[in-house]
């Protein structure tokens, strides 16, 4: 029987809670959002003496952090020809390096602060499923290598030495990153960040933030904090949940499913001995990985996007069944194997497919939203560059990441741009799967 759950199963609501912001509080700096970057920046903060409080609609790791496939991957942006083509050949491979930089300070904090989160350094691949998929992702290793990028291209020979899924005909190998357990790793943030004097206010969903005289003040429900510098890090939610940036980034329902436990003779049917987590060449890709408690896990391609950037249903029937269809047909190769649970979250995308980044009232208010769906690394590593912003470091990546970005129009010309932009890609990937089944 196939269920739907509400969270996913890396994470479920923690006992104790944090008790909600109530009354009138004061911190140095206030963040808006318990997931990896709200986390880590109160850490960065904390290790400066600062006094941060973060404050959160649910749990921590109710949203994305907590809900995502758990690839641990350097790319940024769509992919790296992409970048070259949005901002020439010099910032690509800024935002690369940037990635891969990312990846490093993810595995660095894991090791500092000793965290269990069954993190295995497999790296990721890029799977070409089709002929029709060969050229790009030959064009995107060449293109890796002659601009010093650590991505390799593995022809047919190479993939079936190393035993992938027969679906997988050839790829690129991005060797920095791996797999990890995403609620792990976000619920060990949330006990360190408190055991290191963070401020944690949970069932506290903020209705307002404005600035007042000298200062920010940030409103819920019960009560209100002051503070000097506020950081916006609610991602997807953020035009939802607060209303604000409608026109930078808007959110895209994604499905994630996992097997049962596999037995014997699947692991053995399935091989793949590496266990590389695997994206596929598709423009709207699939995922597929391994789990540390011997699960088939994957998902993404079929996303939706609801009218006024509102959070778009999760519980989709109809979803789920074009899933067991495309899974049935990857891996054919193994005997009865089912998906047992669906689950999912909302991706936070921009146009150009990298963060926005943004200062509001004088650098007092912060925004790092848009993580495009690479947010494990690259939220990680914001925390230490939002960190620099609010307290007035210097830091390289801060002006790499601002910029004249394109905005989204209103709506309805916003629903129209999404609709029109994942149509285009879903007519490409149809065309492929459409070649695959010799149609």
């Amino acid at each position: 029987m196939t269920t739907f759950e509400a969270w996913s199963p890396w994470v479920a609501a923690p006992d104790p809670l944090h008790a909600p912001l109530s009354g009138a509080q004061r911190a140095d700096v206030v963040i808006i959002g318990g997931g990896y970057v709200g986390l880590n920046t109160a850490l960065n903060l904390r290790r400066h003496g600062v006094n941060v409080a973060v404050v959160e609609k649910d749990f921590c790791g109710a949203g994305a952090s907590g809900r995502n496939a758990g690839h641990l991957t350097p790319t940024a942006g769509k992919d790296f020809p992409t970048l070259v083509q949005y901002f020439g050949e010099a910032k690509a491979i800024d935002f690369a390096r940037f990635g891969e930089r990312a990846v490093l300070h993810t595995e660095n904090a894991i090791n500092k602060y000793n965290i269990t989160c069954d993190y295995k350094p497999t790296g990721n691949i890029i799977g070409g499923v089709h002929e029709r998929q060969y050229a790009g992702l030959e064009r995107m290793a060449a293109l890796s290598s002659k601009l010093g990028i650590a991505n390799q291209f593995l022809d047919e020979a190479e993939v079936r030495r190393r035993k992938l899924p027969p679906f997988v005909k050839f790829g690129v190998l991005e060797p920095h990153g791996g797999l990890m357990n995403p609620g792990k790793y976000l619920q060990a943030l949330r006990r360190i960040a408190a055991e290191n004097g963070v401020q944690i206010f949970e069932q506290s969903q903020v209705i307002d933030y404005k600035k007042q005289g000298g200062h920010m003040r940030v409103e819920t429900e019960a009560g209100h904090i002051i503070a000097d510098k506020v950081i916006v890090a609610t991602n997807a939610y953020t035009p939802v949940t607060l209303g604000k940036k409608k026109h930078r980034v808007f959110p895209l329902r994604v499905t994630l499913f996992q097997t049962p436990v596999l037995t014997p003779a699947q692991r053995e049917a399935l091989q793949w001995p590496n266990e590389e987590g695997i994206y596929t060449g598709h423009h709207a890709l699939e995922n597929y990985r391994l789990t540390a408690d011997g699960r088939l896990s994957g998902g993404s391609k079929f996303v939706q996007y609801a009218y006024g950037s509102q959070l778009a249903e999760g519980n989709r029937p109809d979803v789920f069944a074009q899933w067991k269809e495309v899974f049935a047909r990857r891996f054919a190769h193994v005997p009865e194997l089912e998906i047992e649970t669906f689950w999912g979250g909302w991706i936070g995308m921009t146009l150009d497919f990298i963060p926005t980044l943004a200062r509001e009232h004088d650098g007092r208010l912060i925004y790092a939203i848009g993580f495009n769906g690479h947010g494990i690394a690259q939220g990680t590593m914001f925390g230490s560059l939002l960190a620099d912003m609010a307290l007035g470091h210097q830091n390289a990546d801060i002006g790499l990441f601002q910029r004249r970005a394109l905005p989204l129009p209103p709506e309805p010309l916003r629903w129209l741009v999404v609709k029109g932009l994942s149509w285009f890609y879903d007519y490409q990937d149809r065309k492929v799967d459409r070649a695959i089944a010799g149609k």
